[in-house]
């Protein structure tokens, strides 16, 4: 009787978990007729071992465009992607409801640094992707191009929500920075003149 009873649970859990959502409302971001304007895209750089990878990326910073995202999407290219920019640093989960296309879901610290990557995720799912850790940003791109290209966790994703689009310290020089360089360059004129 116990197992007949377990049963019926799981069999009960199962087509919760594997339901779809009514249709959403009009006006709503997951509806396929609501108009959504997201910017212009902006160029977002990941850093890697192996050098860097460039995308040109919408950016989702209000409520409708995190809520849209890359839904109702029927291809997405290499060098494209979706950034969301949560405005503060919080736990975040990402679902694929109306979304068409797997994606890699990538979480970045407030740092710019990946924390964790989801790929392929599944389309067409009501299954949450958790960031298990306070981000500030998800990368959105298409899915197995993190592994194709070697985005991994650690690396560095420079764009200007985490306050970090050039590279901290520039190449050294004979022991000097760049900046140190160009200010020995300026003493040696001022001699000079």
């Amino acid at each position: 009787m116990k197992h007949i009873a377990l049963l019926a649970l799981f069999g009960f859990l199962a087509s919760v978990a594997g339901a779809q959502l009514p249709p959403a409302p009009a006006g709503d971001p997951a509806n396929p007729d609501t108009v959504i304007e997201f910017g212009e895209p902006e160029p977002v750089t990941v850093e890697t071992d192996d050098g860097f990878v460039s995308f040109s990326a919408l950016i989702a910073d209000s409520d409708p465009e995190r809520q849209r995202g890359l839904m109702f999407r029927e291809a997405l290219a290499d060098d494209e992607a979706m950034l969301f920019d949560y405005e503060t640093v919080q736990p975040a989960s990402i679902w694929m409801r109306n979304t068409l296309i797997s994606l890699d879901i990538i979480f970045i610290a407030e740092d710019g640094r990946i924390v964790k990557i989801v790929a392929n995720a599944q389309p067409l799912t009501l299954r949450s992707n958790e960031s298990d850790f306070p981000i500030l940003g998800v990368l959105e791109v298409r899915g197995g191009l993190a592994r194709d290209v070697g985005i991994r966790p650690g690396d560095i994703v420079r764009h200007r929500i985490f306050g970090n689009t050039e590279p901290e310290q520039g190449p050294v020089v004979d022991g000097a920075t760049d900046d140190e360089s160009a200010g020995d360059a300026a003493e040696d004129t001022d001699e000079d003149g």
